[in-house]
């Protein structure tokens, strides 16, 4: 036991708030941090219909000099975020306020990473495609206001980005990222359109699956100093609690959320389990569909989702997630029997963990199939666009991101990833 780590730290905000209507809580949160001038990062469309206008006059009413940048790319990029970064430098904003979904949040993260601790954004990106250096020291306050049930970012200390150049997807992680404040208002989830909440619904549910199935956080070598532990240890006692409710909810909720966006229970259960299955995967980290999904992403070349307002090629993260899912899920069946037996289980499809790695990864993947047909998800990667000549390419992008494939129960090579890429081009 001596060379493994037996250690495992769960880190959320300084503070996390949760119900209806606690947006309007923004100035109190932000003068009782000592804020006197902030920017607060929105998405356009927020911008546009007005929405963020109740988060800034919160603000302006506690005497707080409020600037708006609203310019966020869905799905942030390295040069969108180095826009954000330029409009931001040299302004001295004691501290930042981002209102949005996964986007904007992560737009605001590197904004105070960057103006904080000014580098090159190569040298903060995760190794093998960046530096993966440590920021210097701790960050400006950051309050953050999600408006999806999704990404739980509101919660982690990562950042996710494409690096254009490479056509990949990737992430900033680091404790030093995470907001000090969460104010999760169910109510802000309301005018998502059928799609978005799909997608996003989608991504709390493998938020929650891939932790449950990671390997145990105890399974690691023990690092040379706490510093060197790494942000994703693998499955926690505390992960497993928050990851079995949140796919429960799911399960539950996330159909009628989609269908019925004015659902109330519906939504209100949906952002409870966003948000702590972000608690869960922070620590716990995510695996092979994560991975799978960063070169889909990146390497999408016409494909646009319905009900995002985009003009230009786009893979929602929640819908890149679960494309490969399916196929990553019924990889790792043999290796993890009860954790995918149990997630079947909890999705609906019956199965005893006693039975067969075979027929347990038949239940996943007859849950997660079911699930897709009913939220109008695409049948597979070809009707994305995507064709068998992209399968090298596609492994050879997830074959990158070791530091997800180190957190699967069952590590894949790069011709494990093709095979699964391959059952990932056509589902139904």
């Amino acid at each position: 036991m001596g060379e493994l780590d037996t250690v495992f730290s769960l880190s959320i905000p300084q503070v996390v708030k949760f119900g209806f209507g606690v947006t309007s809580e923004a100035g109190y949160e932000s003068k009782r941090l000592g804020l006197k001038r902030v920017l607060l990062v929105t998405g356009r469309t927020l911008y546009e219909s007005g929405r963020y206008e109740a988060v800034k006059q919160s603000l302006e009413n506690e005497g707080i000099q409020v600037d708006v940048y609203y310019n966020v790319h869905i799905e942030p990029t390295d040069e969108s975020i180095m826009d954000a970064v330029n409009y931001a430098k040299d302004k001295n904003y004691d501290g930042f306020v981002a209102f949005g979904g996964g986007s904007a949040m992560d737009t605001a993260k590197a904004v105070n990473l960057l103006t904080t601790h000014p580098a090159p954004i190569m040298d903060y990106i995760n190794k093998p495609i960046g530096q993966g250096k440590a920021p210097p020291g701790p960050l400006k306050p950051l309050i953050a206001i999600p408006t999806t049930a999704g990404t739980g970012a509101e919660n982690t200390g990562v950042i996710v980005l494409d690096v254009l150049k490479y056509h990949v997807k990737t992430g900033i992680s680091h404790s030093y990222i995470r907001p000090t404040v969460a104010l999760i208002d169910p109510l802000n989830t309301l005018s998502m359109p059928p799609m978005i909440t799909a997608s996003t619904g989608l991504d709390v549910l493998m938020h929650a699956i891939e932790s449950y199935t990671a390997r145990p956080y105890y399974s690691r070598p023990r690092p040379k100093n706490p510093a060197e532990r790494p942000a994703y240890v693998g499955a926690t006692p505390i992960s497993d609690m928050f990851a079995e409710r949140a796919i429960e909810w799911v399960a539950r909720y996330l159909r009628r959320a989609t269908y019925n966006g004015n659902d109330i229970e519906a939504r209100y259960y949906m952002m409870l389990g966003a948000s702590i299955a972000g608690i869960g995967f922070g620590h716990a980290g995510v695996h092979i569909p994560h991975a799978m999904a960063y070169p889909i992403a990146g390497m999408v070349k016409e494909w646009k989702p319905p009900d995002y307002p985009v003009d230009y090629p786009l893979v929602p993260h929640g819908i890149s997630v679960t494309m490969g899912a399916p196929a990553a899920m019924k990889y790792i069946a043999a290796v993890a029997p009860d954790r995918v037996a149990r997630a079947a289980q909890l999705l609906g499809v019956h199965v005893e963990p006693t039975e067969t790695p075979k027929r347990i990864g038949e239940a996943i993947y007859e849950a997660l199939i079911r699930l897709m047909q009913d939220l109008g998800l695409p049948s597979g990667l070809k009707e994305m666009g995507f064709k068998d000549a992209d399968i090298p390419g596609l492994a050879e992008g997830a074959y990158a991101q070791q530091r997800l494939l180190v957190v699967s129960p069952k590590v894949p090579g790069k011709r494990d990833l093709e095979q699964m890429f391959k059952d990932a081009m056509q589902y139904w």
